[in-house]
């Protein structure tokens, strides 16, 4: 029986090598769990429960597997010492998972300290549209391999609301192209359509806008979806190789 663990820190690092200089592949935001595949002194080599996902991570000390009852639905919640307000220890990110072990007036307790209760929902809470909330990425900085609010990549977009809706999704865009199976026309792109090119992903956020988290704007952008498929095609000579529905 796999043995799994569950991430504590607020962001942590996978990395695709064991060293710090290696490059970030993804991240756990907290509450998400793994699996160890091999440890020594310095670094855990795991897989992600979530997405599969392989790599590195420091070695820290890591929760034994939690299961939540709550889940981050605010790009960021604030995370008090105590009920009053008074004293900020930490931030978590949208779609973090925690287990509530106490409650105050309009506050809850977990094990980093105490959250709005404004700002979860139940772990089983989804959305009608999967995407209702994806604007509040709008102008977060980009950082390949990034998953919350500190910066995110063109794929976790996509990943972390699925996630948030209790579905699974691969974390590459990649992977994602072959996950998904509904093709889809560029002339009757709608609303949540998914757009694909080779190493990229966007959002269709209606029949002429799309939302991406883009490298060369270094930030999540709106833009027209059109002119973005003109733009990538001229910058980067690449084509749109799906449009998926989900």
């Amino acid at each position: 029986m796999v043995r799994y663990f569950t991430n504590n820190l607020a962001i942590t690092n996978l990395y695709k090598q064991k060293s710090i200089k290696s490059e970030i592949v993804t991240q756990m935001i907290f509450g998400d769990s793994f699996s160890v595949i091999k440890k020594d002194r310095n670094w855990l080599k795991i897989k992600i429960k979530e997405d599969g996902y392989i790599g590195y991570i420091k070695n820290r000390n890591f929760s034994f597997f939690i299961k939540p009852t709550h889940k981050v639905s605010v790009l960021k919640s604030k995370i008090y010492k105590n009920s009053n307000k008074r004293k900020k220890i930490n931030e978590i990110s949208f779609g973090s998972k925690i287990k509530i072990s106490d409650k105050r007036a309009n506050f809850l307790k977990f094990s980093l300290g105490w959250i709005s209760k404004n700002d979860v929902k139940p772990i089983s809470y989804k959305e009608k549209n999967l995407f209702y909330k994806v604007l509040i990425f709008k102008n977060i900085k980009y950082k390949w391999g990034g998953k919350s609010f500190r910066g995110i990549d063109c794929s976790a977009l996509i990943q972390v609301f699925l996630n948030f809706n209790n579905k699974f999704c691969p974390r590459d865009a990649k992977d994602q192209v072959k996950y998904f199976k509904k093709n889809i026309k560029l002339s009757n792109i709608k609303k949540n359509d998914i757009i694909f090119w080779k190493g990229h992903v966007a959002l269709a956020i209606s029949r002429k806008k799309l939302i991406h988290a883009y490298g060369p704007m270094k930030k999540t952008v709106v833009m027209d979806i059109n002119e973005t498929v003109r733009r990538i095609k001229k910058t980067a000579n690449l084509k749109v190789i799906g449009i998926k529905r989900l």
